[in-house]
């Protein structure tokens, strides 16, 4: 990868609190050198305490976009001058569009979660999903499976009250959304396990060896098709592929979500093939 900085270098970054880890800059600096484009994308660690200063100086540096990960997503909705329709249904933003000064917070998760899902299975409308966890990334799931048609979603989270939550804030975004959301106590999954097509957990559990399991996995039958959004194969992956399974985790969502962020920035096509070599790499 070849990057030239010179006095025309447009500027773009990540926002996060730790942000060393993010696998971003790897492949959103391999696509812009690939096209072509001078510019650069680099991590910003930015404190929670400093997230409005932060944001003020995407104008006052004329940084041209932003992704925005944890802690930040929700609270950075408090700073910019406008919000895209999934971002006031989800209520976090990943990507922000400086436009002269005036940021616009979009959402791209939904997006790259959807594309991600549907490199498993083609036509996701009229299933039956399982959604564990109620948390931004689980809204933004939920967001993108509701605007796919799906035809019934179970909410299952620790705090049913945040589950709930979801169900009337997603009320106006579809007619039958009511009717397609539902909220499940986490004892209950199982019992739901032989209706639904999906199963996608939006939670930390698996990150750590020391996890408990969200349910019994033994429970998982062959024609389940499993998402995890955490970037590595956890205990609920591995049983799934042990049943034969079709299962992803969360680096599909990253590369996807990355690349429509490129797309909002640039106005140019994403190149996928080179961002997701660059990402595997």
């Amino acid at each position: 990868m070849n990057l030239s900085i010179n006095g025309k270098t447009e500027l773009f970054g990540i926002f996060g609190y730790p942000v060393e880890h993010s696998k971003s800059p790897v492949f959103q600096n391999a696509a812009f050198s690939h096209l072509g484009i001078n510019a650069v994308y680099l991590p910003f660690s930015v404190k929670p305490e400093d997230l409005k200063n932060a944001v003020e100086g995407i104008k006052a540096l004329s940084i041209k976009g932003v992704n925005v990960t944890v802690p930040h997503k929700e609270e950075v909705l408090k700073y910019v001058d406008e919000l895209s329709e999934e971002v006031r249904f989800i209520g976090a933003s990943n990507t922000i569009k400086n436009i002269d000064g005036y940021l616009i917070a979009y959402n791209t998760d939904a997006y790259g979660f959807i594309q991600g899902l549907k490199e498993l299975i083609d036509d996701i409308s009229g299933k039956k999903v399982l959604v564990i966890g109620a948390g931004g990334a689980s809204r933004a799931v939920v967001y993108g499976l509701v605007k796919e048609g799906v035809d019934k979603i179970y909410i299952s989270n620790r705090t049913p009250k945040r589950a709930e939550e979801i169900i009337k804030d997603f009320s106006k975004l579809s007619r039958f959304t009511e009717q397609i959301l539902e909220s499940l106590p986490l004892s209950n999954i199982e019992k739901v396990l032989k209706n639904v097509d999906i199963i996608v957990n939006t939670t930390s559990v698996g990150l750590r060896d020391e996890d408990r399991p969200l349910f019994d996995y033994s429970k998982i039958e062959k024609r389940h098709i499993v998402v995890d959004i955490i970037y590595r194969k956890t205990p609920l992956l591995e049983a799934a592929e042990e049943k034969g399974c079709l299962w992803q985790d969360g680096l599909p969502m990253l590369l996807y979500q990355g690349a429509r962020s490129f797309e909002i920035w640039t106005g140019k096509k994403a190149p996928i093939n080179i961002m997701k070599k660059a990402l595997l790499e």
